[in-house]
């Protein structure tokens, strides 16, 4: 499917289905769909990412992934306290990047998101925001550090230290004026470092989370592993899961799929970090959800996938999140050096 005809379906589903719900206030498309060409080839594995935008206290729970005439979508809802003034959005790595691009609104019923859009995109690039953003992405890696927690599930740990290395990724993507993506932010990382000069940095990042001389044998391994616990654990999912949309049949080519993408193709590291969190949280529905001695049947692959990333006992965990904690200053010198050499980004 072609991106254009993919954003068409997406804005249907978006016309039809919420856009007369109270309280709509008009909705967004957010991420990677945001930097393709209309002409260019949706990939298969890739999903369009949608904010809808909504007045009051109450935030509907997000529909999640789903299939509209062809085009996989997934649907989150935003409260509209949270986008007020461009000041918020201009703060946040992920709204400001999706909110700049002059494509990015879906439907705008009353008139509310169009110049916030236009004032976002006009102060994008500015520096002090920049540095803004960039400083928001290294206090959520803090946060992370900070609620790895030893009475929790080991999951629930993993996915604390998974994602305290996986955001320093963010803060030199936003650094860079780039699309602070999920699934593919190593990748996304690995080459804004190239393009930058500043290559030689890259395997800093793949230490902390663990991969940085991990075969691509291995990582097929873990794959493998990793598709029949997902599908164990999209049988069983029954508990309100925060993540619910990545544990679904419906998320399966994004996971699997996509993951076997990027191995193929010879970026098998850099599949890792998606493995790994998707790894956990089907660890995670399945404590919750699955009948009772069903979770150990899938626990040793999730140990393997652990051991392979130096993670083999909770002192190895915290110890892994110490080295993130002491390698931030490098990431954050690494940042200033990207954003300063940057001629997009003004004063």
């Amino acid at each position: 499917m072609i991106v254009e005809r993919a954003r068409a379906s997406a804005r249907e589903w978006v016309i039809q289905e919420v856009a007369r719900a109270p309280g709509f206030v008009g909705a967004f498309f957010s991420g990677s769909i945001n930097e393709l060409a209309l002409n260019a080839e949706l990939p298969a594995t890739s999903d369009i990412d949608i904010l809808i935008v909504v007045d009051g206290p109450d935030v509907p729970r997000k529909p999640g992934k789903f299939v509209h005439r062809g085009a996989l979508i997934e649907a989150s809802y935003l409260s509209s306290a949270q986008i007020r003034t461009p000041d918020q959005v201009l703060r946040s790595p992920h709204l400001a990047w999706s909110l700049r691009a002059d494509a990015s609104l879906i439907h705008d019923p009353l008139g509310r998101l169009a110049p916030l859009q236009s004032a976002v995109a006009r102060d994008f690039a500015r520096r002090d925001w920049v540095i803004q953003r960039c400083a928001a992405s290294r206090d959520k890696v803090l946060r992370n550090l900070a609620g790895v927690n030893a009475t929790q599930p080991l999951a629930d740990q993993v996915i604390g230290w998974l994602f305290a290395a996986g955001v320093t990724t963010h803060i030199l993507l936003v650094a860079g004026l780039r699309n602070p993506t999920v699934r593919k932010r190593y990748l996304a990382v690995r080459d804004l470092l190239a393009e930058t000069d500043r290559a030689a940095f890259y395997p800093v990042l793949l230490e902390m989370l663990g991969c940085a001389r991990l075969g691509r044998e291995r990582v097929e391994q873990h794959l493998v592993s990793l598709a029949g616990v997902f599908d164990a654990a999209c049988a069983v999912i029954a508990s309100p899961f925060e993540f619910a949309a990545d544990i679904s049949a419906g998320s399966r080519p994004v996971a699997i799929d996509g993951s076997r993408e990027l191995i193929e193709s010879g970026d098998h590291r850099e599949a890792v970090f998606w493995i790994a969190v998707t790894h956990s949280r089907c660890q995670q529905v399945l404590a919750r959800d699955a009948p009772a001695g069903a979770a150990e049947r899938y626990l040793p692959g999730y140990r393997r996938v652990l051991a392979d990333l130096g993670v083999a006992s909770p002192a190895d965990l915290q110890r892994r999140c110490r080295r993130i904690a002491e390698l931030l200053p490098r990431v954050w010198q690494e940042a200033e050096a990207i954003i300063d050499a940057n001629p997009e980004i003004t004063r």
